[in-house]
């Protein structure tokens, strides 16, 4: 039997004897040398925070590190360098003083700012002088500070005017969003965002715009909100109606409960009494809103027109007056203890007079001397005034009075005495 031919024994090659020769070929490849790298931590950086330079795969036993601002090497951009034999340090003209290099090679740079951002290199020494290098980058962005809402209108007239609001400061890479009322923004025709989403346009604004409304801003390394913004949206008031649980009540009786009638939200109210603002009296309380106004008890002063006012910050409105009616009787039944102490006083006085002009009289009347007679003496003759002794004018009866010890005389006519 003759030989197979060339081709037809390549053809039945074990595929064992393959897999043995790649194994091979494998196994004596010289191993290939881990390449330098670099690695940021962390890869984007808030201003303000500390950045690690790590060194990786750095050969064994180097002789010394440097690290360089920028992507070459210049002594003029030297941070800082190390030999590592006798641990020197040496800082470069790049060094700000927040650098500091570790034994393995690796750079912290703390407190980084929006200047540190860029390329750095790494120049490793090995112990055969050859050296190697690597570059990384540092990428420090701002910490967005809070932002603030701020309007084109600060009180807006609903179904007319129309507000522009904007999302402030203005920062580079830093996207916007916008809140109402916890939402996010719904569809409408009255909505509009700027290309940059910074400004918000509301379109004849109503109440149900009011807010509040939220903006947020984020960047890279930070996420800030801002406080919430209301408008201030004004209308006008309806006219509000009082109801009254009584319009005629008795005086001292109540109580007597008037109620200011008003469908708006968010406005404040106020009481009126015969066109004029109602000044509370102690028998008069209001509710926490001040829509209700009781009266307890009733006083005849009471009596008159009231009225509420129902106000926003754009306008008021009033009620219709309401007439409260009180009734009174008018006996002496009803008098007053006032009346009845004073009609006491006088009486008592009155008595008072009366008994002291009683006791007057009946202590003078024994100082009185009797009155002389008319005609003549004992023997018939007539006694003339002149020839009594001391004799006086006659005096009026006052000075008795004022001068107890006065004599006082009468003046006797005698032409009764004459003869026909």
């Amino acid at each position: 039997m003759e030989p197979p031919s060339g081709p037809a024994s390549r053809r039945h090659v074990p595929w064992n004897r393959l897999l043995l020769a790649v194994s091979l070929l494998t196994f004596w490849t010289p191993p290939t040398t881990a390449q330098l790298t670099t690695e940021t931590v962390p890869p984007l950086a808030a201003e303000g925070s500390d950045v690690l330079l790590l060194a990786h795969n750095v050969a064994n036993n180097p002789l010394g590190y440097a690290w360089y601002r920028g992507e070459r090497v210049d002594n003029s951009q030297l941070i800082v360098s190390c030999r590592v034999a006798t641990n020197l340090t040496i800082k470069g003209p790049a060094h700000s003083g927040r650098e500091a290099l570790y034994p393995n090679g690796t750079l912290l740079i703390q407190n980084v700012t929006q200047k540190d951002t860029g390329s750095y290199m790494l120049l490793v020494t090995k112990d055969d002088l050859q050296t190697e290098r690597q570059t990384g980058q540092i990428h420090v962005h701002p910490v967005l500070p809070t932002p603030v809402i701020t309007s084109n209108n600060s009180k807006p007239w609903e179904h007319k005017d129309t507000v522009v609001l904007t999302c402030g400061p203005e920062t580079q890479n830093t996207s916007y969003m916008w809140w109402i009322s916890n939402q996010s923004l719904p569809k409408s025709t009255r909505l509009k965002l700027s290309e940059d989403k910074r400004t918000l346009t509301v379109f004849s604004v109503t109440r149900k715009e009011k807010g509040p409304y939220v903006c947020e801003t984020r960047n890279l390394v930070s996420i800030s909100r801002s406080d919430p913004f209301t408008l201030d949206v004004l209308y006008p008031v309806a006219r509000p109606s009082l109801q009254v649980s009584n319009t005629t009540v008795p005086e001292h009786e109540g109580p007597v409960v008037l109620t200011c009638l008003t469908d708006e939200t968010g406005v404040s109210i106020r009481w009126l009494f015969k066109g004029q603002s109602l000044l509370l009296a102690d028998r008069m309380t209001l509710s926490s809103d001040n829509s209700t106004l009781t009266i307890d008890p009733v006083s005849r002063e009471d009596a008159g027109d009231y009225q509420c006012e129902v106000s926003n910050r754009g306008n008021s409105s009033r009620s219709g007056p309401l007439r409260l009616r009180v009734t009174w009787r008018e006996n002496a039944q009803a008098l007053s203890v006032g009346a009845i102490t004073g009609i006491v006083i006088g009486v008592l006085l009155v008595l008072t007079l009366l008994a002291v002009l009683g006791c007057f009289i009946f202590l003078h009347r024994g100082n009185w001397p009797p009155a002389s007679t008319s005609g003549r003496g004992p023997s018939g003759s007539s006694v003339s005034q002149a020839s009594l002794p001391d004799a006086r004018p006659p005096a009026p009866i006052y000075q008795e009075l004022l001068h107890p010890d006065t004599v006082v005389y009468c003046n006797i006519s005698h032409k009764a005495d004459a003869g026909p």
